[in-house]
């Protein structure tokens, strides 16, 4: 078995897509922040001492999705062309969803769940003075679209 990240020598390198002829992608990626109640509350009402949490998560999100080649050593700088985070509160806590896009050599499945996690990490940052108990769970790819491999969807997911 070989594997692309690594050399004959099996040391990391960044797999060469020099080759490849840009084509259209896409990725949704989800993930959940588990709150206590009374953060829940704080949430819905707006009361939250640090100020509009799912603002500045959806916009962390984002950001986090364009900042992925800094954070994963062996990502490919693409250009992200297009990307949304979606946020519901729930009784629960928070549920995220980011889609990517592009029209690029590789996918933007990495950059999804960047966005996922960094928005999550935002929403955790914000209300950890009234809950240290939230936490970050299930972020994984849902669906990803484009390249040679196609269209996949997640079992179960819709």
């Amino acid at each position: 078995m070989s594997f692309t990240h690594l050399d004959a020598a099996g040391h990391a390198r960044m797999v060469d897509v020099t080759a490849k002829q840009p084509t259209v992608r896409a990725a949704t990626a989800r993930g959940f922040v588990r709150c206590a109640p009374e953060v829940v509350a704080a949430l819905r009402d707006g009361s939250v001492p640090k100020g509009d949490v799912l603002a500045v998560a959806r916009i962390a999100g984002i950001q986090g999705a364009k900042q992925t080649p800094a954070l994963l050593p062996l990502a490919h700088v693409i250009g992200v062309h297009g990307a949304t985070v979606d946020l519901q509160i729930t009784d629960e806590g928070v549920a995220v969803e980011a889609t990517v896009r592009t029209a690029d050599r590789t996918g933007v499945e990495m950059e999804a769940m960047t966005a996922v996690s960094v928005a999550a990490l935002t929403i955790v940052d914000m209300v950890k003075g009234l809950d240290k108990g939230t936490s970050i769970e299930t972020v994984r790819i849902i669906r990803k679209e484009g390249g040679k491999s196609g269209t996949w969807t997640r079992p179960g997911e819709e």
